[in-house]
């Protein structure tokens, strides 16, 4: 028997059945509206270390949930079981659920005038015909290459080499149903340096929904050499304020904390450093921050969100100011809004840049801290308070002078947002947040 993942496939119209017959069981059972998905996932992942197999996992996952209203009760069931008997004792708990949970005027379908109606190709599935053997050969081959590159990589935690394919259905008493097919595919690798007595540890990884966009697995090995080696003889320095720069990996969780803040969950708890900021001047005139959600092959697009709703493109900040917020039909409904189409999460946050790479940015900093790594999760959504753990390097005249770390940087993420200097045009691509550099003017840099 073949051991590539196309053995099995997953059934976009099967799926669709599946949500049909639910819509239709919850129809009889008399609820008011309800909605439904299905999902099937196949996948092969493998994991290399030290040259040899450590892991090697198949996924083939499936399941399905539904949801009723009745009189603006919510009841929700879900199964891994796609037979008929076990759908129709799904519908019947959520009925059951609905009748014993308490009412929620907000409660409810989106509008059917905002259900999609145009589906455009996304290209958002690209097969890889990767089997066991190929997998395992290539995470050897990643590693190899990383260990190899230098004579001071002593230790690594392995590389990974996996891929899935993903559909999913989904359908609602409005009359709406249609599916979607994506793929993601990925090759990271992890190693230790040791230098002096000092060991340091970095990453590197390489994703997309199209394996021939993927950097190679050698190419992801030495490049999480060429991090780790350049950490090696890092030290703390003292306490100072002075200029932090993301780099664009780290960059797009920094910009990533206004859009939590600008969630409508944290709106209508009252539960955000952002509370009622749409109109307000966060960022410096030259920010701008698009949501674009049809853009080809990316990680976040979409032509619906998770309730069926069209997506489209708009502006989240224009010219530094708050333009409006990350919403689902329940969460504008509490705010007395409108849906954003942001049932499930945001669709490719795109953030121009307005100064160069990286490097650039760093050849114009007098002095300053270029971040590479965050630690621990210091971050408070309802004051803004921020402060994180970092490793990094330290830039004199703008220059790498030596790499740094056991350092926290630290302050308030509306002040920080005012005091964002420059953003790069090094967007990386690997997210739903489209971001390149970020330089932020005098942060507290703790040390010793």
């Amino acid at each position: 028997m073949s051991n590539t993942i196309e053995r099995v496939t997953p059934d976009a119209q099967r799926l669709k059945e599946v949500v049909a017959a639910l819509l239709r069981e919850a129809r009889d059972h008399g609820v008011d509206q309800a909605e439904a998905g299905a999902s099937h996932q196949v996948g092969l992942s493998a994991t290399a270390r030290l040259g040899d197999v450590e892991n090697l996992e198949y996924t083939n996952d499936r399941g399905v949930g539904i949801t009723v209203y009745k009189q603006s009760c919510k009841g929700s069931a879900s199964t891994s079981d796609f037979s008929p008997e076990s759908l129709s004792e799904a519908v019947s708990k959520a009925c059951a659920f609905a009748e014993n949970t308490a009412a929620d005027p907000h409660s409810g379908l989106a509008d059917a005038a905002l259900m999609a109606t145009e589906f455009p190709d996304l290209k958002l599935a690209h097969d890889w015909p990767l089997d066991a053997e190929e997998a395992i050969r290539l995470a050897i081959e990643c590693e190899d290459a990383a260990r190899s590159a230098d004579a001071r990589i002593e230790n690594s935690e392995g590389a990974t080499v996996g891929t899935a394919n993903a559909v999913r259905a989904y359908g609602n008493s409005h009359g709406f149903l249609s599916s979607n097919r994506k793929t993601s595919h990925s090759i990271s690798c992890a190693v230790l340096g040791m230098q002096d007595g000092t060991m340091q540890r970095d990453y590197w990884y390489t994703t997309s929904r199209n394996p021939a966009a993927l950097l190679s697995p050698a190419e992801v090995g030495l490049e999480a050499a060429r991090r780790t080696v350049a950490r090696l003889g890092a030290k703390k320095i003292s306490t100072t304020r002075a200029p932090v720069l993301f780099a664009p990996e780290l960059a797009r969780g920094f910009m990533g904390h206004a859009v939590g803040a600008l969630s409508g969950g944290a709106q209508y708890r009252r539960a955000s450093f952002l509370l009622e900021a749409a109109g307000e001047k966060l960022f410096s005139d030259f920010v701008q921050i698009h949501e674009r959600p049809h853009l080809e092959c990316a990680l976040a697009s979409a032509n619906y969100d998770a309730e069926g709703v069209a997506t489209r493109d708009r502006d989240l900040v224009v010219d530094g100011v708050i333009a409006g917020y990350v919403l689902s039909s329940y969460s504008a409904r509490r705010l007395g809004l409108t849906t954003t189409a942001n049932a499930g999460g945001i669709h490719n946050l795109v953030i121009p840049g307005n100064a160069g790479d990286k490097n650039e940015i760093i050849s114009s900093m007098q002095r300053g801290l270029l971040v590479t790594e965050l630690i621990g999760q210091g971050v408070n959504n309802v004051t803004g308070d921020y402060s994180r753990g970092a490793v990094g390097f330290w830039i004199e005249n703008g220059e790498i002078v030596h790499p740094v770390h056991e350092v926290t940087i630290a302050g308030n993420l509306r002040d920080l947002y005012g005091r964002i200097l420059a953003i790069g045009k090094d967007q990386d691509l690997r997210g739903g947040i489209r971001c390149g550099s970020v330089l932020v003017d005098d942060m507290t840099i703790a040390g010793d």
